[in-house]
């Protein structure tokens, strides 16, 4: 049972000293939680909303300026969380890797960005190599019962729904949104803005921008996701033509992609383009005819 050390950047936590046996601060406005702490044999004030009493933050786990951390919920030494990071009832950061090799000395850690919201029964991992890190961006928003394996990498503004599972390694671009359910084999990655319907079961790559269902099938651009993103209809436009010589023409992916590079005029058509230069489980592709895509409404 540990309390939140109020208005400081960094939060370090000592054994577990809230709220049973603490004297009350006579001051409300010196104090408005009420409470002293003592930890390392100086006297500090606790924002008591901030952190559950029954939550676990162990010794060494750094938390920033807001951060709310709910009933039951753990987070281990190895965490460092920016500013107002919420963790919801039952999460789980900074476990160990699930990783038969896994060294548990290993000193590795798990970052997360400011504004992230954690739901209930979430788990990150932390990573497998010295130094390393789980990394989970800002203003991200993970659904109850999702997972993030050790070493992946979700970038900001990522939406995972409830229950996906991310295997390690796993690269998920910004403003990705995953539908409940979808399951990422290891080393997967998924290129920004795309979307992934839930239930799917991904294990290959998936290009920028691109909708996603089932088992690695490509079922068009993520036309909604980029208008409400105010991408210009040139760049959308241009997307589309190089979503089509890619995703859906026979040939290697990585080839054809290069093959276009050189002649695109847009920033969001260059990002989808050099998505392709590299990849350690290949491409998901189109099974729908060339012509239905082509006439996707702009």
């Amino acid at each position: 049972m540990i309390s939140c050390l109020g208005q400081l950047d960094e939060v370090h936590f000592s054994e577990s000293v809230y709220p049973r046996g603490l004297p009350h601060h006579p001051s409300p406005a010196q104090n408005p939680s009420g409470f002293v702490l003592w930890l390392w044999g100086r006297r500090v004030y606790a924002l008591a909303r901030m952190i559950h009493p029954t939550a676990i933050v162990e010794p060494g786990a750094r938390l920033g300026a807001g951060c709310e951390i709910m009933a039951g919920a753990v987070v281990t030494r190895h965490c460092v969380l920016g500013e107002r990071v919420v963790v919801h009832p039952g999460a789980v950061l900074g476990g160990d890797p699930q990783d038969l090799k896994f060294d548990r000395t290993t000193d590795s850690f798990v970052h997360l960005g400011a504004d992230t919201v954690v739901r209930e029964h979430v788990t990150i991992h932390r990573a497998t190599k010295p130094g390393g890190a789980t990394v989970v961006g800002e203003k991200c928003f993970l659904m109850a019962a999702s997972h993030i394996g050790h070493d992946c990498a979700v970038e900001d503004s990522v939406v995972l729904a409830n229950s996906v599972l991310l295997a390690g390694h796993v690269r998920i671009g910004r403003q990705v949104f995953v539908g409940g359910g979808a399951a990422f084999h290891q080393f997967v990655r998924v290129g920004e803005g795309a979307m992934v319907g839930g239930l799917a079961a991904v294990s290959l790559d998936l290009p920028p921008f691109v909708m996603a269902v089932n088992r690695n099938e490509i079922v068009g651009l993520n036309l909604v996701g980029l208008k409400r993103r105010g991408i210009a209809r040139e760049a959308i436009a241009e997307l589309k033509e190089v979503f089509a010589a890619v995703c859906c023409t026979p040939g290697n992916p990585r080839t054809l992609a290069a093959e276009r590079l050189a002649g695109v005029r847009t920033p969001e058509a260059r990002r989808f383009l050099n998505f392709f230069a590299e990849s350690k489980r290949g491409y998901a592709r189109s099974r729908r005819p060339l012509a239905d895509h082509m006439a996707q409404d702009e």
